[in-house]
């Protein structure tokens, strides 16, 4: 019936305007511009003991365009096993370490999370970029050793489970995280992780 439709009408519009105002709210918020020269760029790239594919520039440089803004990205990248998602989320990463900023990769499990710092480590293999994995079960000095390090800015790139969602966990000067795997974690878990920003 037509009575029936346009309550199902409202309520459909109410629910569009609700995320429209909260997206709005977080667009709002300012954020830091991290800008790319050839330079920066080269010096990634040189990281990466191969060339690049057609898809991976494509993000990488959508990416770009989103970070120079001076407001938050929200972006999903997709892609199949072993298709390159994670030397995208590097590049950008690198990016905001390279203007002075730090940044951290969230995985949903400690495997996952030693696989990606395994991974990056040896794409950065000799740089000066500090990098460190928190994950649950460490040892308290360990910890204390990491957590020091976010806090004072010295670590630039932290790989870590739901353990970076931690009260104790601050950061210096965070400005870039990769959630990998989102729909894992959920929408606090996501915004928690978002609030420790600067």
């Amino acid at each position: 019936s037509s009575a029936r439709r346009r309550l199902a009408y409202d309520e459909c519009l109410l629910m569009q305007l609700g995320i429209a105002l909260m997206r709005m709210r977080q667009v709002s918020r300012p954020a830091h511009a991290l800008t790319i020269s050839p330079e920066i760029d080269q010096r990634i790239r040189a990281r990466f003991p191969f060339t690049l594919t057609a898809a991976q520039d494509k993000a990488i440089g959508e990416i770009v365009t989103d970070l120079a803004r001076q407001r938050p990205m929200n972006r999903l990248l997709q892609g199949d096993v072993g298709s390159g998602k994670t030397v995208v989320a590097l590049h950008s990463c690198l990016l905001a370490i390279a203007r002075g900023k730090q940044a951290a990769i969230m995985a949903p499990t400690e495997t996952l999370a030693q696989q990606h710092f395994r991974k990056i480590q040896d794409y950065l293999s000799g740089s000066k970029v500090r990098i460190a994995l928190l994950r649950g079960g460490m040892n308290q000095i360990e910890r204390a050793r990491i957590l020091d390090g976010l806090a004072s800015g010295t670590i630039n790139l932290v790989v870590g489970t739901h353990a970076l969602l931690s009260e104790d966990v601050a950061f210096a000067r965070l400005a870039l995280v990769v959630v990998d795997e989102q729909h894992k974690f959920g929408v606090k878990q996501r915004s928690s992780i978002r609030g420790k920003g600067f």
